[in-house]
């Protein structure tokens, strides 16, 4: 592993809706940002897909890679993730081709499976052998040097399931996805042009064949979408900003599943929740509303509550400690303090997971705290040698 300092930083907009603002100025502002990571020395952005939730305007990840693609120069654009239960891998390939054909070789694709609770019976309850500190879910610990907390305990959270069941019936998602693999195979068929069905049929897609973007797998567990990503020799974005308790698993997985496929060796992201300020103090002060904006993530009947001002935010002293555990997972590892003290925690997240880039994601209420962030974390990590170039080389086999 090279200097940590040198390893790409990239980024991941969730285009947050601030309290009192809206989503078309969220989405303005999503591309105002990416103009100045582009000019920041960011290797790459990608946009979340998020539905009917209040705080995040990042809907249509390949709308927003579209526009910022055509109002940048270098920065590659792209997904993180197209969610396969409501979008199907032909059309986000068929997207994601066609932003291709028009920047090539500055694409990324990122799939991912969304997590959908069961549609009958009741919630499953926390059960004893995964409750924090048990054999079946260990508790917190510190690998060298890197705090791991322990699982949230939001698994039996009957209004969660509710707010699922019910979003599912607005968007509309009514297709069942294949296998993780065949819907991976499926994109790559096409793009190389060998895809038919079972069969025989063969089938083309002009905007996807031979299509100059990369595909990415997105992964919160070591669970199939880690080995499939191992199996095909697909790069991986392993979520530690949003499964932290998971990411080393996530990540030993995908090592161990492994073959040489798209690429010929590994090639691991690693995500954080990162806030840079100019002081500890001012970072601190700009991070108190992100446990109420979490919360209502993983409690609200509405899911993510436009992002609150940090004078409206709850004290941490003052949240019950049932709150406390729905969250603290989140809260104790996002990276919040000064330039040097967010290098030292990357540094740390870097050597430990073995991570050959960083994915940063930053939110705040107002959107110029959030470019300033991006701004002092860029000047402070420095710029990797070779920051223009793309994934590792293709292996020979395909």
């Amino acid at each position: 592993m090279t200097d940590p300092t040198r390893v790409p930083l990239s980024v991941l907009d969730l285009a947050v809706v601030p309290d009192g603002g809206t989503g078309a100025q969220a989405v303005r502002d999503a591309v105002d940002l990416a103009v100045d990571l582009d000019r920041l020395g960011y290797r790459r952005v990608w946009y979340a897909e998020h539905h009917l939730s209040p705080g995040v305007g990042s809907a249509s990840p390949a709308v927003l890679a579209a526009a910022v693609a055509a109002r940048t120069e270098r920065i590659r654009v792209g997904s993180g993730a197209v969610l396969l239960s409501t979008t199907s891998p032909l059309i986000a390939a068929e997207q994601f081709g066609t932003i291709a054909a028009l920047h090539p070789g500055r694409v990324d694709l990122g799939l991912g499976r969304a997590f959908a609770p069961p549609k009958g019976g009741a919630p499953r309850p926390v059960p004893a052998a995964e409750a924090p500190g048990s054999k079946g879910r260990p508790g917190p610990r510190v690998v060298d040097g890197l705090y791991v907390p322990a699982a949230p305990a939001v698994l039996g959270d009957s209004a969660l399931r509710e707010r699922h069941l019910a979003q599912t019936a607005v968007v509309g998602a009514s297709r069942t996805p294949a296998s993780f693999r065949a819907e991976l195979d499926l994109v790559l068929g096409l793009r190389a042009g060998t895809y038919a069905d079972e069969g025989g049929r063969r089938y083309v897609s002009p905007p996807v064949q031979d299509a100059a973007f990369d595909l990415w797998v997105l992964a919160s567990s070591g669970g199939e979408s880690a080995r499939v990503a191992g199996e095909l020799g697909l790069p991986l974005a392993a979520n530690f900003h949003v499964s932290p308790s998971n990411t080393l698993d996530t990540v030993a997985a995908y090592r161990a599943a492994f073959r040489p496929g798209v690429l010929a060796e590994p090639y691991v992201v690693v995500s954080a929740d990162v806030l840079v300020a100019d002081t500890t103090e001012r970072a601190r002060e700009l991070a108190a509303p992100f446990a109420d904006w979490v919360l209502s993530i993983r409690r609200g009947a509405d899911g993510a509550i436009a992002y609150p001002r940090p004078a409206d935010a709850t004290p941490w002293a003052e949240r019950d400690e049932d709150e406390r555990a729905v969250v603290a997972d989140r809260v104790d590892t996002r990276v919040v303090g000064d330039p040097a003290t967010a290098v030292e925690r990357l540094e740390t997240l870097v050597r430990v997971t073995g991570a050959d880039e960083l994915l940063v994601t930053t939110a705040t209420h107002d959107p110029a705290d959030r470019q300033r962030s991006f701004a002092l974390l860029a000047q402070a990590w420095g710029s990797p040698e070779g920051e223009h170039a793309r994934v590792p080389a293709l292996a020979a086999s395909r």
